[in-house]
């Protein structure tokens, strides 16, 4: 039996986790090319033209951005749904998608995550420490208040978990990497979403595969993974050599 589906993109990666979580809670199979978006060599270029992930590719089929992807899997997809049946409720959770999507990703992945850990790692350069500290003290906690002001005080958005539950998620487990914790008594709905959306078994197996690909160098991180039994794939369009892209780099 051959695989449905192939995905592009490193475990690390918010906008990669939310379409894995996707593809695990409807049973999905599939294989991964683990590799960061910094080091896809030109055939990566022609199928992500932006050189983002994730790329998700099913026969002839290619698509970008993880909310298509993710609009596409759960039409594709039906149960369980993971985009309200209401048409408002079901705007709504496109909406904090890609709120999520946009300025979380700003702050969290480029303010936050770029800065202490890709651009040292990766690039071999010193963080910005001022963009840090404005997005931890500044961006990020007005971000918080928001969410706060839209959550409910038990179970998830819509009942179910959806889409919108799994992106704050998603984004938020990024500032966790850099030892950014959601003060519980600021942010009491925030903090207690996140601890329901991390145990459910999607995120929690997806935990240790994002812990090892962190603890490993970009180019161990393939034959860690495979040891741990994810499903790479035999092949990578990954490179040795770093290199900035039309991706934002700061």
């Amino acid at each position: 039996m051959t695989n449905r589906y192939h995905l592009i993109g490193n475990y690390v990666s918010p906008y990669v986790r939310k379409v894995l979580v996707c593809m695990e809670l409807k049973g999905l199979d599939y294989t991964i090319d683990p590799i960061a978006p910094f080091v896809g060599n030109e055939r990566f270029s022609q199928l992500s033209p932006l050189r983002r992930i994730p790329v998700l590719i099913e026969g002839d089929r290619v698509l970008n951005d993880s909310s298509v992807i993710c609009q596409y899997l759960d039409e594709r997809h039906p149960q369980p749904s993971l985009y309200p049946s209401d048409i408002g409720d079901r705007a709504q959770a496109r909406w904090i998608e890609e709120y999520c999507d946009t300025w979380l990703g700003d702050v969290v992945v480029w303010g936050m995550f770029f800065q202490k850990g890709v651009k040292r790692y990766v690039f071999g350069e010193e963080p910005d420490e001022a963009i840090i500290a404005r997005a931890r003290d500044e961006q990020l906690p007005v971000a918080l208040d928001y969410l706060e002001s839209l959550l409910p005080a038990d179970g998830f958005l819509f009942g179910e978990p959806s889409v919108a539950d799994i992106s704050i998620a998603s984004f938020l487990r990024n500032a966790a990497f850099v030892r950014y914790t959601v003060d519980a008594r600021r942010w009491p709905r925030v903090a207690a979403l996140l601890e329901r959306a991390w145990a459910l078994p999607a995120f929690r197996k997806l935990a240790g595969l994002e812990e090892k690909s962190m603890r490993s160098p970009l180019a161990e991180q393939r034959k860690v993974l495979m040891e741990l039994g994810a499903p790479v794939s035999a092949e990578t369009l990954g490179t040795s050599v770093p290199r900035r892209g039309v991706m934002r780099l700061e």
